[in-house]
């Protein structure tokens, strides 16, 4: 069974999210705190952590961040679930080590689906099942900058239209930070390849993260 650790120092939040995920047959495991996390995490060796960051005694960073030096922990999958939206504050995540960010409050739906796709990421044997599930087609429209999901419309930022015009231009194509960073950003503006961790969680946000796959530490895909 899949082992799930779930650290946040709201008990309705915690609350939440075991139910969610106890419904779908996970093993939930409960933390209050950075340090608790970082305890339960060496004794039960969960697959998946869910980190909030503002928490007692140890934030979420840090606990990330300690839990990150552990070896034998190396392939457990981390990921933040914050209030905290801005952008720097993400970049500070995923330089912490994390591998996803999701911003509260967060539809149990949407909760789950991220959830099941953090787990396809841990297992490679289960990457075709992210081109499986049934999803709107998207429509592009570069004048006005807006993106049409079946008969939604959806605005974004013009990073994050870039970004998503990029990896449709080429399905099934792994494009590397490094490519997203040139193409999207350009060689006259200097960010780190952090900031691309950034904005595709903000699409996977807006979007759907149905459409798209991560390739560990390489980069990123349109799925076909």
């Amino acid at each position: 069974m899949t082992k799930i650790l779930l650290v946040d120092d709201e008990q309705d939040i915690l609350e939440f999210m075991s139910y969610t995920l106890k419904n779908e047959g996970y093993e939930v495991l409960l933390a209050r705190n950075g340090n608790e996390a970082v305890a339960l995490a060496k004794k039960e060796y969960p697959q998946l952590i869910i980190l909030d960051i503002m928490m007692p005694e140890m934030d979420g960073i840090e606990a990330c961040k300690e839990i990150r030096q552990i070896g034998f922990l190396n392939e457990t999958i981390i990921a933040f679930l914050s209030a905290r939206n801005e952008d720097y504050t993400q970049v500070t995540g995923f330089d912490a080590g994390a591998d996803d960010y999701m911003i509260k409050p967060i539809r149990p739906k949407v909760f789950l689906s991220r959830i099941k796709a953090l787990l396809r990421r841990r297992n490679p044997e289960m990457v075709k099942e992210e081109s499986t599930p049934a999803r709107p087609s998207l429509h592009i429209d570069r004048e006005k900058y807006l993106i049409t999901k079946g008969e939604e419309s959806i605005s974004l930022r013009r990073r994050e239209f870039e970004l998503l015009s990029l990896l449709v231009s080429k399905p099934g194509k792994v494009f590397t930070r490094e490519e997203i960073l040139m193409k999207v950003w350009g060689n006259g503006i200097v960010v780190s390849g952090r900031t691309v961790d950034v904005h595709m969680n903000q699409l996977r946000e807006k979007v759907g993260g149905v459409y798209f796959g991560t390739i560990k530490g390489v980069g990123y895909k349109y799925l076909n």
